[in-house]
């Protein structure tokens, strides 16, 4: 019969079991859950932010209305940037007023190269009006336009260049030279002849893109002669130039006649009086610039 002490001694070695893994400790009141991930109030945030898992689609729905909302803001600001240059550029560059000056098409740029280079039968020179505005220059050959002008001083430098290239002496400084130089002159023209129109006091409806299209048509006979130098020697070249420039001189006169001396007419002004006179000095002035300015930009060109 075992004693009592070898009784306690026993029960105090009795030890308890051990739960094996995987299974509920049976002493264990709750379950040990600090090694699961924790989906209440004291785990991570779930990427929504707010503590519950959020899906792809629903990302996807939260990101779309603020990709809407900047696409409009951007669109916004872009149709407001386009009013304010609107508003603005027309009072530096009158957009509107230039369409009207590359209003043309194929039959009056030719139509036009003609009256240039052979102004002397040609009899009606009057600008037609609709309704007190110029109508488009397709429909009148006696229109100022500014594609003829433009296109013949881009086609200026380009003969240049080639010309200053047989020659064995093109470097893009020199052409650019010539750009610029050309672009002085004219430039000094039209700020010389806006300054006597002011001072001889003249009312006329010669705007300044009339004069700079008027002032631009003597490339026209500038690349003539160059191009027939390059072709003949200076024997064409001369004689071309010197055709041109009869021809610009005589459609100057009588283009700028009727926007300067026919204003006056009209404001009663007697053609013997002094006023007028200064009138008539001032169109021939600007007509016989034509010629010289053609000789100056072009002679070096040719050899």
């Amino acid at each position: 019969m075992p004693s009592p002490g070898r009784g306690r001694i026993a029960a105090s070695k009795r030890r308890v079991p051990v739960s094996q893994p995987g299974m509920a400790d049976p002493h264990q009141f709750f379950d040990d859950t600090s090694s699961t991930p924790s989906r209440g109030y004291g785990g991570q945030p779930s990427p929504g932010g707010l503590g519950y898992p959020t899906s792809s689609s629903d990302a996807a729905f939260l990101a779309a209305p603020m990709s809407n909302m900047a696409m409009v803001y951007g669109s916004s600001l872009a149709a407001q940037g386009k009013e304010l240059v609107d508003k603005n550029i027309d009072r530096f560059i009158p957009v509107s007023k230039l369409k009207y000056y590359f209003a043309v098409d194929t039959v009056y740029v030719g139509k036009k190269l003609g009256l240039l280079v052979f102004p002397y039968l040609h009899q009606d020179w009057e600008v037609q009006y609709q309704q007190d505005t110029p109508v488009a220059p397709r429909f009148d050959i006696n229109a100022p336009d500014l594609y003829i002008p433009a296109m013949a001083f881009i086609t200026y430098i380009l003969v240049a260049g080639l010309a200053l290239g047989t020659q064995d002496r093109f470097s893009p400084d020199l052409l650019g030279l010539q750009a610029s130089s050309a672009l002085a002159w004219l430039t000094l023209e039209v700020v010389a002849i806006l300054l006597s129109l002011y001072l001889v006091t003249v009312n006329t409806d010669l705007t300044t893109i009339d004069l700079v299209a008027f002032l631009g048509y003597k490339y026209v006979g500038m690349i003539g002669g160059v191009l027939t130098g390059l072709l003949f020697g200076k024997i064409g070249y001369y004689l071309v130039l010197a055709w041109c420039c009869v021809s610009i001189f005589v459609f100057m006169i009588r283009t700028l006649r009727l926007k300067i001396l026919a204003q006056a007419a009209a404001e009663g002004v007697p053609v013997r009086g002094a006023r007028n006179q200064l009138r008539m000095y001032l169109t021939m002035a600007v007509a016989a610039a034509q010629p010289v300015l053609m000789y100056w930009l072009t002679f070096h060109l040719v050899r």
